[in-house]
Parts: C-alpha cells; structure tokens; sequence
C-alpha cells in the first residue's frame, strides 16, 4: 500500500508562536508576545511558492500557531497562497480577534477550511482552569459562540479535541455537541507528551484501543471523524469491517453506551479513511523560524526553508523514506498491519527518542506476535 512519496497532502506552517491562550497541552509551548527569528513576509511568500515544486496537486497549506492571528501578514500571505491556486485551511485561537468580521474576511479570502477546539462537552471539563487545560476562564462559553459564528458565516469548519486521561469518559457527551451543533468533521488528537503537555497522562493501551473503537462507533453516525496521532484507529476499522463484534473494555462499553442512550443505535456506513497520514508520509510542518520537521508533534529537524528546499528534504530525508517504506524497529516493523497503520511516529518519539520506534498507545506492541 503505497504512502505519499512526491509530496505531502497537508503542509503545517507554525507562523508564530504567541498566542493569547495557555493550553495544558500546546505543542509549541506558546507565549504572549511573538518570538525573534519568525519567517518574514518575504519569506513566508517564498515557502508558499515552493509548495509549487511539489507538482499537482499541491499540498493543503494549513495556517497554524501559537494564533496565526497575532500576525499582521496573515490575510497578505493568504490572499497569495490563493493566488498562487493553493488550498488553505487557518487553525486560529478563541480569542477576541475571532469574530464575525474576521470571519467575514475569511470567508472573502477564499479559505477552504477553519478549525476550533474543544475538549469537553461542557465548561466543567473543557475550562478545568485549576488544571489549566485551557487556561482561561470561560473559554468553553466563548468556543461555542465562536463555532456558532463560524457556522452562521457559512464557513467549512472542523472541530479538533485531544483525547487524555483527563477527559476520555467525556467524549461521548462531547460527539453528541459537536454533532447537534451541525459540525460535519471531528478531529480527535491522541495526546503526545510533547511541550506543554509533556507532564499530561496519556491513555493506557487498553484505553487508547477502547477510545478508537468508539471513534468507529461514532464515525457511523453522519459525522467525518479523523483521528490523529492514532493511525491504529486504521487497523481498528479493518478488523471491524472483518468482524463488527468488540466486546472492549469498561471505557468503551461506558462510552458506546452513553452514545446509544443520547443518539440511538441507528448507525450507518463509517466515515474513518481505510488509508491516512503518517508524520513524514503526507505531512510536513514548518516551525516559526523555518525549521522543517516531519510533523509538529516530532521534534526531529530535517533542515530549515532559508538554506534548504522543502521538497528535496520531504523527498530524500533518510528518515522519511524509511517512514514511507514502513522501515520500522520493533513490533511495529513486523506488524501485518504496519502499511494500514504505521504506528504514531511522534509518540514513539517522545517515548524513546527514536522515531522509528514501536508506537506504545497500540496494545499490539506490546505482544509476541501480531496475526492479521
């Protein structure tokens, strides 16, 4: 099963690290104020360009932070992607500059995709300002009155959750918001202890296995879910599709149970792509300062965007190519499964520091043998 070797299908750009929030589990570590060494404009213009080079179709150019909207440039280097006929999907943070009038401009300015977290059902989960999963108080209240906006503005978005041990059992009350809000794509995050987040608890094998049967369960029910960070979910849909019985564990069970009380059992065909993205096979990210790495959740420099071209780094980088090929260590490279999965390079990263490393969120690893 062949990956994604001429080019990635989504390129990250960090364009900033400042951002008006203080998330539990930000990737970036983000701070308030802009840091020193950030892409110019010029620059930012030249990287878009480049994306070019990859051939047709280019990737999806996604706008992402800290907050894109702490950048003066922002609809400047927006408005020439588009004119250079590229795709672009913007990540922005709840904050104050997340209004109407933004999204107006948006939506003006051709922007195919938006995305607004949420990781709770409810403020009580989602705020956990003790907790400082967000940080700000109030936050869930604002989210919702800013995808209400969004929606209203007629603009494509998804709504990203990440997935912890804080927060599993919540996810079955958080589907059912995001369903009844009229969000058509669900984003759901496998949490990698990386920056802020590196002293967050992960879930369990078992936990991780019971969460991707329940996203199976809920991609049946007229909702486009992706996982991320968690490409066993692949291997999930494959042995579902072979045998739907999965007896799972109580998270599941209370999680399935839950989604049945609060929608039915009506289900229908699932939503989850049989074939996805691996960190280095089919994505690419660029740091503030034009750091190139694999993805945003893997800290391995391939190079940087002032010295280096972008499409020889995502085509000849050692590293990635032996991502593509499935070159794995461990019970990962034996895996029958590998080309469906892959297993999450970054969480075998942060684990092990080798990103060709076993992923340890898949119960799999942990055993003598895999049979398909």
């Amino acid at each position: 099963m062949p990956g994604f070797p001429e080019r990635p299908v989504l390129l990250f750009w960090e364009m900033t690290r400042a951002c008006p929030l203080s998330c539990a589990h930000c990737r970036a570590s983000a701070i308030p104020q802009r840091l020193p060494g950030e892409l110019t404009t010029e620059e930012g213009r030249t990287l878009i360009d480049r994306l070019l080079d990859f051939g047709r179709p280019p990737p999806t150019l996604v706008l992402t932070g800290g907050d894109p909207l702490e950048r003066p440039d922002l609809f400047d280097l927006i408005d020439h992607a588009r004119g250079r006929g590229l795709h672009v999907a913007v990540s922005p943070a709840v904050s104050e500059r997340l209004d109407a009038r933004t999204f107006a401009r948006f939506r003006e300015a051709g922007v195919s995709a938006l995305s607004i977290s949420l990781d709770g059902g409810r403020a009580a989960v989602h705020d956990r300002v003790h907790d400082r999963v967000r940080g700000v108080p109030g936050i869930f209240d604002r989210s919702l009155e800013v995808l209400a906006t969004a929606l209203r503005e007629e603009m494509r978005v998804q709504v990203n959750s990440t997935v912890m041990a804080g927060n599993a059992a919540e996810f079955a009350r958080l589907f059912d918001l995001v369903r009844s809000r009229g969000v058509r794509t669900w984003e759901v995050f496998f949490l990698i202890r990386t920056g802020r987040g590196s002293d967050l608890s992960e879930l369990a094998p078992s936990e991780a296995e019971d969460v991707g049967h329940f996203l199976y369960e809920a991609s049946r029910r007229g909702v486009l879910v992706r996982p991320v960070e968690a490409p066993f979910v692949r291997r999930i849909l494959r042995q579902r599709q072979a045998d739907d019985a999965y007896e799972g564990g109580p998270l599941y069970r209370s999680l399935r149970g839950e989604l049945e009380e609060r929608l039915g059992s009506g289900v229908g065909a699932s939503s989850l792509s049989p074939k996805g993205t691996l960190d280095g096979d089919g994505i690419l990210f660029v740091a503030y300062d034009g750091t190139v790495y694999p993805g945003g959740f893997l800290p391995e420099p391939l190079g940087n965007v002032r010295r280096d071209d972008p499409v020889d780094l995502y085509r000849r980088s050692e590293l990635l190519v032996r991502i593509r090929d499935r070159a794995l260590n461990g019970a990962c490279g034996r895996c029958p499964y590998r080309f469906d999965c892959g297993g999450s390079r970054a969480r075998a990263f942060a684990h092990s520091h080798d990103a060709l490393a076993s992923d340890p969120a898949c119960p799999l690893t942990a055993a003598p043998a895999v049979a398909a």
